[in-house]
């Protein structure tokens, strides 16, 4: 499997203190900034794409994998939860906002043998 997309997001809950929440919002930023029209161009199905997911927050053992995973509708999901992102404390009554990062990594099945580099002849 080839490494075809590194793409990155960002998500916050702001006033619950809930890490899944803040992945969430982190992971659907990350998915919304693609646009893979690729897969189509090269007849490649997104059911052979591998997703590698990682998560972070200050405490990821609070992180539910199991509703980020049904959050991603392509591919083969495998998501980490990390030591990562922030919590900013609010300073007026011990509540603080969770900030999780996110980055997702798409690899598809190696295509070099259908394809060959063609150079433009030199002018």
């Amino acid at each position: 499997m080839k490494r075809l997309i590194l793409e990155m997001g960002s998500g916050a809950d702001l006033y619950g203190m809930d890490y899944t929440k803040a992945a969430i919002r982190a992971l659907n930023n990350a998915i919304r900034h693609s646009s893979i029209t690729l897969f189509s161009s090269l007849g490649i199905g997104h059911t052979e794409m591998d997703v590698e997911i990682t998560i972070g927050v200050q405490e990821p053992d609070k992180v539910n994998l199991d509703e980020l995973r049904a959050q991603v509708q392509r591919g083969h999901p495998n998501i980490i939860a990390t030591f990562g992102g922030q919590n900013i404390d609010s300073r007026s009554n011990g509540d603080f906002s969770v900030i999780a990062t996110c980055a997702i990594e798409a690899y598809v099945p190696d295509l070099g043998e259908h394809y060959t580099i063609v150079r433009a002849p030199k002018e």
